[in-house]
């Protein structure tokens, strides 16, 4: 392809350059001078392991969003991603440049009530055996607690909402036990099951089985009284009538009730695990606090953190397939 072909196949003028903008060059920038600040400043009181991994990683990501920068204009997709991320690039410089400053390199916070960047990156480094481990317990009993409270809730859920007999019986333990905190029943639990596992796994089916149920009942009960009678003028019986038009219409408030279920399983899976286990994040963080070691403590929330966020994107992209007609109306 000759010059003139390519200048016609990538027209690229200052004036489609300049519709990047300037955010990401102060991105580039706030990042560089982490970088410089986390290399060159000396620590305030010993010198912090990684530092110098840290500065090589700032500089990493400065050259990454500066190559992204002169990408963008041959990408619209690209272009309109880097728009929207370059303030949130630019805030986590400052953010972690004013962290870096008030730790490791000021001192103003103590140690080892907090720890700098550095120090968490360094748990993830030497720790990562055991943070490893107790993320895979932790999503066992998480999985096997959600999965149970989430069937019960939806079988009792569709089951009050469609049957009055039913929901004569179900929903004055509904509004019994369902407020209750699951974390309430925590020695009762442990006194009854015949083992630590058991217990947190019915806690935490418990904190799901509420939100649930409450949704999935609020959506059947919901559905349009014509949808039922055009299904019965065409000879639809009742198994129709619940599995293809009650469950469907109220899908959208079965993945309201998991979101809130998944959000309140969490808390309970660390509390739940404090007591009687041997790894799961939940322990993870009393050992942590137990030794003092502060940074191993932030690193397994951030570690948290960032597993309950995934889930809750997988369960989003489940119910962005299965409700494609809505679609964006909620994000995560």
């Amino acid at each position: 392809m000759s010059s003139v072909e390519s200048s016609k196949a990538w027209p690229i003028t200052p004036a489609t350059t300049a519709r990047v903008g300037f955010k990401p060059a102060v991105a580039v920038i706030a990042w560089l001078a982490a970088a410089l600040l986390t290399r060159f400043y000396p620590d305030a009181a010993r010198h912090w392991p990684l530092t110098e991994g840290l500065a090589n990683a700032e500089l990493a990501l400065a050259l990454v969003i500066g190559a992204l920068a002169l990408l963008a204009p041959r990408s619209p997709r690209l272009l309109r991603r880097l728009r929207y991320l370059s303030p949130w690039l630019l805030a986590l410089a400052v953010l972690l440049s004013l962290w870096e400053l008030l730790t490791a390199k000021l001192g103003l916070l103590p140690v080892p009530f907090f720890a700098p960047p550095q120090a968490l990156i360094a748990v993830y480094v030497h720790d990562w055996p055991r943070l490893l481990d107790s993320l895979w317990h932790s999503a066992l009993l998480l999985g096997s607690g959600v999965a149970l409270g989430a069937v019960c809730g939806f079988i009792a859920g569709v089951s009050i909402g469609w049957s009055s007999a039913i929901g004569y019986w179900l929903h004055p333990v509904l509004r019994i036990l369902g407020p209750v905190p699951s974390t309430a029943l925590l020695p009762l639990c442990f006194f009854l099951f015949p083992s630590s596992w058991s217990a947190s796994v019915f806690l935490i089916a418990l904190a799901t089985w509420f939100p649930v149920t409450v949704l999935t009942w609020s959506g059947v009960a919901g559905v349009d009284k014509a949808y039922y009678d055009v299904a019965r003028t065409l000879g639809a019986k009742q198994g129709f009538l619940i599995f293809r038009v009650a469950i469907p219409a109220a899908l959208p408030h079965v993945f309201v009730g998991l979101f809130m279920g998944l959000g309140a399983s969490f808390s309970t899976l660390v509390v739940a695990e404090m007591m009687g286990v041997k790894s799961g994040i939940g322990w993870y963080l009393q050992w942590a606090q137990g030794w003092a070691a502060y940074s191993n403590m932030y690193a397994a929330l951030l570690l948290m953190a960032l597993a309950c966020s995934g889930l809750i994107s997988a369960l989003f992209k489940i119910r962005d397939r299965l409700l494609a007609w809505q679609k964006g109306a909620v994000k995560w």
